[in-house]
């Protein structure tokens, strides 16, 4: 087996291969995260079809992505600690990931009745949700100084997906249904995936491991991780900003079609615009929070997102929606890479999938309800009020994380090494 090499000859072999390059790091992860979003966002999109053809209520709508936040919060804590364990595998589960993928999508295209949609649905958030741990992991430890930004590149990748998706999803909804869309997106994946295993095979081997030696301090920080009072802190802020985002995106394109009936291609540029931004301010934001610190960055933000979101309720229409669209865009993505990173300044590398797995798991958890109560404010009142519970939630975001003693990066950096 390879294993066995002499170490330096790995070693030089692998300066020499672009696949152990940095940039190349960044730029297939982040193009690689960039397919997931750009699927993921534009289902959004499809939501008011997807309504249509089985005949849902708001709540029914909600349920969708209920069954999405449940399945990936489920599958993270296990697969945090799996990833862990099969470190030098990660190739291979980032390949699986985007081949499930495309299956799922398959199966969410083709489904007959509305329980097999979510069996589909369920399979896309396994993949997705997977794929999250070892990218992650093997930025922050690729770039343990620079961690807010290398992290905020990942994310961007993703919100150039998101942003792209939803116009095309929308511009291709004028000649297909939904379902010739998703049967059509669920082909790339299974190609890309071959794609992924070739660039990333080597992704999890890197010096920390010989594998005996570190079993035993690998236990002892996952107990140290599950003690920190911190750590839990800044989940349970995940959480409570997961449960805002994921009620305002689920709603959107519904209040979009309904409430303000815009197109197709409105619907998709509104939704693009909202993104466009976040893709600008990600990386700005994730540098500042490098430089600055995180809690200068996060608790300013989440406040300044729930009185736009509060707005939204008064303004939401026209050029005010636009304005406000834009402005919400500047943080509306940019506080998870940073919330992310300030999780991984606590812990050690050889935990980090397992950290980023708890994680996952208390914000989906917390996050899973919220499409339903928000789905059940909207059948029962307006939007208004999905408007006023989101903001409720990044306000109670921010309070709480102004109370939390963060890491400064530097001293984060340096405690690894």
């Amino acid at each position: 087996m390879s294993e066995h090499h002499d170490h330096g000859h790995t070693e030089a072999a692998r300066h020499h291969d672009i696949r152990g390059q940095g940039n190349f790091l960044i730029a297939g992860l982040t193009s690689g995260h960039g397919v997931f979003h750009w699927f993921l966002q534009s289902f959004f999109v499809l939501l008011p079809e997807v309504e249509e053809s089985f005949r849902l209520s708001k709540v029914g709508v909600g349920a969708i992505s209920t069954t999405r936040e449940t399945v990936s919060g489920l599958i993270t804590l296990p697969g945090g600690i799996i990833a862990d364990a099969l470190r030098r595998h990660w190739g291979l589960i980032l390949a699986l990931c985007m081949g499930g993928f495309g299956i799922g999508w398959l199966l969410v295209g083709q489904a007959p009745v509305f329980p097999m949609l979510l069996v589909g649905v369920a399979v896309v958030s396994v993949s997705a949700s997977m794929w999250h741990l070892p990218a992650l992991a093997s930025l922050s430890s690729h770039f343990a100084h620079r961690r807010g930004t290398a992290l905020s590149f990942h994310g961007i990748g993703g919100n150039i997906g998101d942003a792209i998706g939803p116009i095309v999803t929308g511009f291709l909804l004028g000649y297909l249904t939904w379902r010739g869309i998703l049967s059509i997106y669920a082909v790339a994946p299974m190609l890309i995936a071959f794609l992924v295993y070739w660039a990333f095979r080597n992704i999890g081997r890197t010096d920390l491991e010989s594998d005996e030696s570190n079993k035993a301090g690998w236990s002892d920080q996952t107990r140290a991780i599950l003690r920190n009072p911190v750590l839990w802190g800044i989940t349970l802020v995940g959480g409570i900003r997961g449960m805002a985002f994921i009620a305002l995106v689920t709603f959107l394109p519904s209040y979009f079609t309904s409430d303000l009936g815009m197109s197709d291609l409105a619907r998709g540029a509104h939704f693009g615009l909202l993104v466009a931004v976040g893709i600008i301010a990600t990386p700005v934001m994730g540098y500042l929070s490098d430089r600055l610190g995180r809690k200068l960055i996060l608790v300013p933000g989440m406040l300044f997102l729930a009185s736009i979101v509060f707005l939204m309720a008064h303004f939401g229409d026209g050029t005010s929606l636009i304005v406000l669209l834009s402005l919400l865009g500047v943080f509306f993505y940019s506080d998870q890479p940073i919330l992310t990173a300030s999780a991984l300044d606590i812990v050690g590398d050889r935990v980090a999938t397992t950290t980023l797995g708890a994680l996952s798991f208390a914000r989906f958890v917390l996050s899973a309800a919220s499409p339903l109560i928000a789905g059940f404010l909207y059948d029962n009142y307006s939007m208004d009020y999905v408007f006023y519970y989101v903001a409720a939630l990044m306000a109670l975001g921010a309070m709480l994380l102004l109370t939390l003693p963060l890491k400064s990066p530097s001293q984060a950096a340096g405690h690894h090494h």
